[in-house]
């Protein structure tokens, strides 16, 4: 006859004596973790949404292509090596280099707005600069856009400035003017107006100015003028007689103040 149950506390089987016993017989109770060894193949296929806590190593996230990234800024530190900032581009090789040159940095940007004179500090170390000058209008009828420098910044002006003018205008009148010891340079040859309309704009490049040796300039206006009501279009360049490192640049209206217009500094290495 079969035995039906055991119940005596004094029987001691190992476990060789244990019979094999089916799942289905654990109804109640929990395994310890310990007892539970399941390899790759036996743990089933489970939906990411089962994943609610904890990390993945960085070895069970997969590839994705970029067009995944929808939403967001990707940090420059993700993009590529080396120091990502305003004078800094990516290469090709994923690294931040600064532009070898050829190609400008814009450094400052200034608005006028009924300024007696503005003075462009000439920050970096660009061995060129230009300054570029949209839509200026002098708050003074009859006035020429000028130019002084600043050195140690303090505004130079001596009689040390030397420059030079060609023009021409509309109506078909040309000529020039120069001094070479003047208090500061005339950027424009013909008197501008103050009107709306009597707007100048033009550039200037200021070549090597942290030199102990002469630093030049050459520019280019063009704009209206007052006499006349002419188009006139001037080209130029001027110098400081003294070899001295500049440190700024200051921009003035031979008379009255700068009503509007705006001066951008670019650098080039």
């Amino acid at each position: 006859m079969a035995i039906i149950k055991i119940r005596n506390a004094a029987i001691d089987l190992d476990a060789a004596e244990i019979p094999n016993l089916p799942a289905s017989k654990i109804t109640s109770g929990t395994l310890n973790n310990a007892r539970i060894s399941l390899d790759a193949a036996e743990i089933p296929n489970l939906d990411t949404g089962k994943i609610t806590t904890g990390t993945l190593a960085d070895a069970r996230v997969p590839n994705l292509n970029a067009s995944k990234i929808t939403a967001g800024t990707v940090a420059a530190a993700r993009l590529g090596s080396g120091t990502a900032n305003a004078t800094t581009f990516l290469r090709g090789d994923n690294t931040f280099a600064a532009p070898s040159g050829g190609s400008w940095t814009l450094v400052s940007s200034t608005t006028a707005s009924n300024n007696s004179h503005i003075d462009i500090t000439l920050s970096g170390s660009y061995s060129i600069y230009k300054i570029t000058f949209v839509n200026m209008i002098g708050g003074t009828d009859n006035t020429n856009l000028n130019h002084q420098i600043l050195i140690g910044g303090s505004v130079q002006t001596g009689s040390n400035y030397s420059y030079g003018n060609l023009f021409v205008d509309s109506n078909g009148g040309n000529g020039y003017n120069a001094s070479g010891s003047a208090g500061s340079v005339k950027m424009t040859y013909a008197p501008m107006g103050s009107a709306s309309t009597d707007n100048t704009s033009g550039e200037i490049l200021i070549f090597n100015p942290s030199s102990s040796v002469r630093t030049h300039t050459a520019y280019r206006f063009t704009g209206d003028q007052k006499v006349g009501t002419y188009l006139n279009t001037n080209v130029g360049g001027s110098r400081w007689t003294n070899g001295s490192a500049w440190s700024g640049f200051r921009v003035l209206y031979s008379s009255g103040n700068i009503a509007s217009g705006v001066m951008k500094l670019w650098g080039q290495a």
